[in-house]
């Protein structure tokens, strides 16, 4: 079995007549991973959450992500060689130039 993720969830109370007036909105927020409590008169009636991943979803996203890992040997070399880097692309030639001037 699997080891269970526990993350932060951010929960709101919501009255009945505002969740009726706001329902697209607040469905946008469950959509997004908030879970929403349903009150009337104060008391928590209902809540409402994304659903739970599947055991499929889980292994779908592990095929999506497989291979995508880098390993590097030496973490603090850069990637790709200096000369190749953006902001140095411009600085070819120029590197006598200032102290010429």
């Amino acid at each position: 079995m699997p080891p269970k993720i526990v993350t932060a969830v951010i929960t709101r109370d919501v009255s009945v007549t505002t969740l009726r007036q706001n329902l697209p909105e607040y469905l946008a927020q469950v959509k997004r991973g908030q879970h929403v409590r349903i009150t009337n008169r104060g008391r928590v009636i209902a809540e409402i959450t994304p659903p739970v991943p599947t055991a499929n979803d889980a292994a779908s996203a592990r095929k999506r992500l497989a291979g995508s890992l880098k390993r590097y040997d030496d973490p603090f070399e850069p990637v790709i060689a200096a000369s190749e880097w953006e902001m140095n692309a411009g600085l070819k030639g120029r590197r006598g130039a200032k102290a010429d001037a």
